[in-house]
């Protein structure tokens, strides 16, 4: 029977009772005079945090305080427990096998475990409905806390722990998030717009080092370096600057940017800009011609962020403060490993793409043992250049060159004045085109590309031909293919250098150049190996050659990603002997081995001089929530020297400071303290916030969470706000609990990513009040706090029994809950009967459906006419029958077959 239906039956239970229509056996002699009756009958809803437990538990308010039933209460909390009422005891265990119970009321003696305690007479009430227990009787031998709420007939429930029914509704939780995930649209989700201002208050972000060493060939040394980067907005436009010192404490490089980015492409009017950039940028690289380069300068295109440079390949550069490292997965294989180099920067060129979906992450790692992610997902495949949309993009720089050159200027083969201009067009769902005009300044040389190719997606295969024409003399073309065959992933390229013709994208003694990868994932049960195979050959223009062979095979093992690579190189001279073959191996390491975590990478030569050249691994834990260590450990054959390195950071709250010490095998040592700290605006508060997090890299929402009484959506005077609520930012990202004052803020968001902030339901204290929609979109800026308010409002439930056109039940069947705006906000299923319930609805009004495969299955429309609006004056709504009409298509294909 239904849970509505069993409680009536309860309600009825206790009014024949009282109107004598049951008899009331004698209560015991040695309980007071108090008497069953029905003025003190209750019938209450029990609730442990967000869940309800059971159909309902009757229960009296006695002279003492109140009892409840004690067989419902087995019920309810699903207890192996055995009430015989002839021998008067109760026997099993209360939530742990090992936590046994006997209670004998004869000898008013309850026994759990072990241990004994006599029953107090007033302890247990018999009454119609069998023993009615004292509530606070009753959290003794469930060892948990027990408050009834008699103004809205509730028992609460509390515990220091999660009690079995939680952990088993945790499992159906984990278990349902195996079923693939509903899609939603963002764009179509409540919006937090931040328009660009004149000024803002900038965030910075602070690391200080200072340090001693001593080695036997540069004597004893003092370093003290910093580096200070900030953000902001300035005349409606981002603003950032990066201030680097050398060992000195002298500066030595700064940077300065000011730009705009919109993923929307609403920039510049009609020139409907992605983005564009002043001061030091970064350019584009052409497919044949020119390498990306940084330098001072000007860019703008309308390309989709994501968008790689060329047909198969892309580069990833960004910040990278004294001190940090950077890896690269792809498709969560290592693939890449860079170390600080002084300038502030990371670099991985050439990054291979493969046919499908490319899922980039830089992971980058602090001295104070922070993290930082960057997610890029890159898709090569069709629609990559949708039909007649057209892309552009356009540069002029002087590479090399900081806007404002505090130092002297690092030889390069690029340096110079450079610029040009690309266009890309879809031709249709399969075809593309694409154009660029570029000079730059090669090994001192000025040279101009003239560049040309067209895409074609034939089945699962991407085929690209392309040429170029170097004015200052030669031309180049290049065939390109990538393509999956089942569950293989191939590479191919071919390109012929002709004419003496020289670019940045090749070397500059190549004339023909040819190479083919293979990418494979084995598969040992629910594990798989990926496995990558590739061959070059290499030919130059005295006559020699190059053949080179490269295998990867990554794996992860109990959370530790690893990658082993094996390279051979074989050199043939055109004249003389050739020199003997290269083998040689590096493995790479990153994961976690219970609470450490391993980094590391080593470098062995197969042949010739055998066996290390360079190794290091280091490992990092957490010695607590404000505290963490680090070891690492290094080899270099090359000076025959070892080094050893220890360091511990301590996380307080405004900053984080970092102290090492550092010994090598030659006697060098040394030892150096970090500090880095972040200073950004408060909007809570006022004022400025220190902290430890990035603040100047990062996005950042600060968030009000409220009760909306009138369901508006806009906090009033004197709307009340909620505490010790957390808010969750996309699939796994989470805020600190909100302080007092309702208020909150969640750190390194991704710049310009949309990212979902929502109030995390599991935590809030009345299962009745809900968050009033699904959250909001907050589109990151770097620095840049957002102000958002997430409302809370009053729930109800929703209820009804549906069926189809004359009468037939319809069970099993999906139904859907849609809001004002027609978004899906909770799903049900009818029951055996056709009853359905929507628990926990936030006040407002909605409309029902059946969900879309389940009407197809029963043939009847989506559209259910039914409206229900929940508020003040109805917090719980019984809709009654709820009739789905057949589905017209029915109709529409009989009339079709019976002709005009």
């Amino acid at each position: 029977m239904h849970r509505y239906f069993h409680k009536a039956a309860q309600a009825l239970t206790a009014m024949a009772v009282a109107t004598g229509m049951l008899t009331i056996p004698v209560a015991s002699a040695r309980a007071s005079t108090w008497q069953a009756n029905e003025d003190d009958a209750l019938l209450f809803d029990v609730r442990v945090g967000q869940w309800r437990v059971g159909d309902g538990v009757r229960g009296y308010q006695t002279d003492s305080g109140v009892c409840v039933d004690f067989a419902d209460i087995v019920i309810a909390f699903d207890l192996p427990v055995r009430l015989d009422k002839k021998s008067r005891r109760a026997t099993g265990w209360l939530f742990e096998e090992s936590r046994t119970f006997t209670l004998d009321r004869d000898s008013n003696i309850v026994q759990i475990v072990n241990k004994s305690a006599p029953v107090a007479p007033t302890a247990i009430r018999d009454v119609p409905e069998g023993w009615c227990v004292d509530t606070k009787m009753l959290a003794s031998w469930l060892n948990v806390e027990i408050k009834a709420d008699l103004s809205n007939a509730l028992l609460i429930v509390s515990a220091d722990r999660k009690l079995p029914f939680e952990l088993a509704e945790e499992r159906k939780a984990r278990a349902g998030k195996v079923r693939p995930a509903k899609a939603f649209d963002l764009a179509s989700l409540p919006q937090a717009r931040d328009p660009y201002k004149m000024f803002r208050t900038p965030s910075v972000d602070v690391v200080a080092s200072v340090g001693a060493a001593h080695d036997k060939r540069s004597g004893g040394r003092l370093d003290a370096r910093y580096e200070i980067y900030l953000s902001s907005e300035i005349a409606g436009a981002s603003f950032d600057a990066r201030l680097s010192s050398d060992d000195r404490g002298i500066p030595e490089n700064l940077r300065i940017r000011t730009y705009k980015t919109d993923p929307d492409g609403g920039l510049l009017g009609p020139l409907k800009a992605t983005h564009w950039a002043l001061g030091d940028v970064a350019t584009n690289a052409t497919p044949l011609g020119v390498q990306t380069t940084a330098g001072r300068g000007a860019f703008i295109t309308n390309r989709p962020l994501n968008r790689p440079d060329s047909f198969d390949r892309t580069a990833f550069r960004g910040e990278l403060p004294n001190g940090w490292d950077a890896e690269l997965y792809r498709n969560e294989q290592l693939i890449g490993y860079v170390q600080s180099r002084g300038d502030g920067r990371y670099e991985f060129l050439d990054v291979q793409l493969l046919y499908g979906q490319n899922r980039f992450e830089v992971v980058l790692y602090g001295p104070q043992g922070q993290i930082r992610r960057d997610v890029k997902m890159i898709p090569v495949g069709l629609g990559s250049i949708p039909p007649r949309e057209t892309y552009y993009w356009s540069a002029v720089q002087d590479s090399g060159r900081d806007l404002i050159n505090l130092g002297g200027v690092e030889p390069g083969d690029y340096l110079g004045l450079r610029g040009g201009f690309g266009l890309e067009r879809g031709l249709d769902a399969r075809t593309s085109v694409a154009a660029s005009l570029f000079t730059s300044v090669l090994r001192g040389n000025r040279t101009t590309y003239l560049e040309g190719s067209v895409r074609r997606a034939i089945g699962p295969t991407l085929v690209e031909l392309a040429s170029a024409a170097n004015l200052a003399g030669g031309y180049a073309v290049r065939g390109q293919l990538l393509a999956q065959v089942g569950e293989t992933l191939v590479s191919g390229e071919s390109a012929w250098l002709l004419g003496g013709y020289e670019s940045e994208r090749y070397d500059r003694d190549v004339r023909r150049f040819n190479s083919l990868s293979v990418d494979h994932s084995l598969r040992f049960g629910r594990h798989a190996l990926p496995v990558r195979a590739e061959l070059r050959y290499i030919d130059r223009i005295d006559g020699g050659h190059r053949i080179e062979a490269e295998s990867r095979l990554s794996f992860n093992i109990n959370k530790i990603n690893a990658s082993t690579e094996l390279i051979w190189v074989k050199d043939h001279s055109p004249s003389g002997s050739d020199p003997d073959a290269r083998l040689d191996t590096s493995l790479r390491l990153s994961g976690r081995i219970g609470g450490l975590r391993l980094r590391g990478e080593a470098t062995l030569a197969l042949t010739g001089d055998r066996g290390f050249r360079e190794s290091k691994i280091t490992g990092e834990w957490r010695a607590g929530d404000t505290s963490d260590w680090k070891v690492e450990a290094g080899y270099s054959s090359g000076d025959s020297r070892g080094r050893l390195a220890l360091g511990h950071t301590r996380r307080f709250r405004h900053f984080a400071l970092t102290g090492q010490v550092e010994v090598a095998s030659d006697g060098s040592a040394a030892a150096g303290l970090n500090l880095a700290v972040s200073i950004g605006p408060d909007p809570h508060k006022g004022g400025m916030r220190f902290t430890s997090e990035k603040l100047a890299s990062s996005g950042q929402a600060f968030a009000i969470v409220f009760q909306d009484e009138n369901a508006d959506g806009i906090r009033q005077p004197g709307e009340a706000v909620q505490k010790e609520v957390e808010l969750t930012a996309g699939l796994s990202a989470r805020g600190p609990p909100t302080d007092a004052q309702g208020r909150t803020v969640i750190d390194g968001l991704q710049p310009y990513e949309p990212v979902l902030i929502g109030i995390d339901a599991s935590t809030l204290p009345d299962p009745f009040v809900q968050p009033a929609t699904s959250g909001v979109v907050v589109t990151p800026r770097p620095g840049i706090p957002v102000i958002i308010e997430l409302p809370l409002v009053s729930a109800g439930e929703i209820s009804g029994n549906l069926q189809r056109e004359g009468g037939r039940i319809l069970s099993g069947v999906d139904i859907e809950l849609l809001d004002r705006n027609g978004r899906v906000i909770k799903t049900t299923r009818s029951e055996y009967d056709g009853f359905f319930l929507f628990e926990f609805v936030p006040y407002g009004r909605y409309s029902l459906r059946i969900a879309a495969l389940s009407a197809n299955v029963v043939g009847v429309e989506m559209a259910l006419p039914t409206v229900a609006e929940l508020g003040r004056n109805g917090g719980s709504i019984d809709l009654g029958i709820v009739t789905a009409r057949p589905a017209q298509r029915v109709a529409g294909l009989a009339q079709a077959a019976q002709g005009p």
